[in-house]
């Protein structure tokens, strides 16, 4: 069975250190120990590493830390992901104020992974975008990607 290719999207890293949502904590620990099992390909972006250097020590170093410890590769940015991003933004997926998430929606798209796991329910992990980028990425010639929280990816015991 081939390995699922999955983008991890900023908040994954951040919920890796959320005290006051254990919940989301101990799921979104538990997608780092399946990668470390080889259960997932992991991919990140340069457009991550930016949101991640804007914290503050020792948070940062922990964050960019998994980036090593788990293997995950950093794709290069190219101009299709912009072109992509734009179109989620110009069609009203993704406010433009947060263009940088439809950056990683489009990220996960162009380079051909199979989702994006994140933790951002405001304008990521939503049916709206789910249905909306669905169509587009259609529409402009990719195929579906999936959208999960870790809740949703992880193996439930």
């Amino acid at each position: 069975m081939r390995i699922p290719k999955v983008y991890l999207e900023t908040t994954v890293f951040n919920f890796c250190f959320a005290d006051d949502a254990p919940e989301k904590k101990k799921d979104t620990l538990k997608l780092f120990e399946e990668i470390r099992e080889g259960k997932y390909e992991p991919y990140t972006s340069n457009a991550v590493l930016v949101e991640l250097a804007k914290d503050a020590e020792p948070k940062r170093g922990q964050m960019l830390a998994l980036i090593e410890t788990h293997n995950v590769g950093v794709l290069p940015a190219h101009a299709d992901e912009l072109r992509l991003a734009r179109i989620y933004v110009a069609e009203g997926v993704i406010p433009g104020k947060y263009a940088t998430d439809a950056l990683h929606i489009a990220s996960t798209t162009v380079n051909d992974l199979d989702f994006i796991v994140s933790c951002n329910f405001k304008h990521i992990v939503k049916r709206k975008t789910i249905m909306m980028t669905e169509s587009i990425n259609l529409r402009e010639g990719y195929k579906r990607i999936g959208i999960f929280s870790p809740t949703e990816v992880i193996e439930n015991e």
